[in-house]
């Protein structure tokens, strides 16, 4: 229900009619869906959310243990939030992406410090996201 809801509708529409046209081949394909902002926590006087830093984001295909989080969840309590308003980020989107070059396309250590330097350390438990 809500904005939010009406924009997530036609996305999920939309991975889901991709996952099935791919039909062998999903089991070869990671997607990752993300935004370049996060959203705040509360609503604001207009029902919606102002921009925000913490954000989430989804990674799907065949080879993707899905149905966790990943990461590190600090929580909606407000003493948890950035400046008491906003989510965390707790995880560079380049752990993320790392994570997907190292499992799924095979680069290693070198390669993988060549597109994100310095990246390599903040991993954590990404590295679990899909299957060997």
């Amino acid at each position: 229900k809500g904005q939010l809801a009406n924009r997530l509708q036609p996305l999920g529409n939309g991975l889901l009619a991709l996952a099935r046209g791919l039909g062998s081949s999903w089991d070869d394909t990671v997607i990752v869906v993300l935004s370049e902002f996060g959203r705040r926590v509360r609503e604001n006087g207009n029902g919606g959310t102002d921009h925000g830093h913490g954000n989430v984001i989804w990674v799907l295909g065949g080879g993707v243990r899905g149905g966790r989080v990943y990461g590190d969840w600090p929580g909606l309590v407000t003493g948890q939030l950035y400046q008491g308003r906003d989510l965390a980020v707790t995880t560079d989107y380049r752990a993320v992406f790392t994570a997907i070059l190292e499992r799924h396309l095979r680069l290693d250590e070198r390669q993988l410090a060549r597109v994100f330097p310095g990246v390599l350390q903040a991993r954590s438990n990404l590295d679990q996201m899909l299957a060997a």
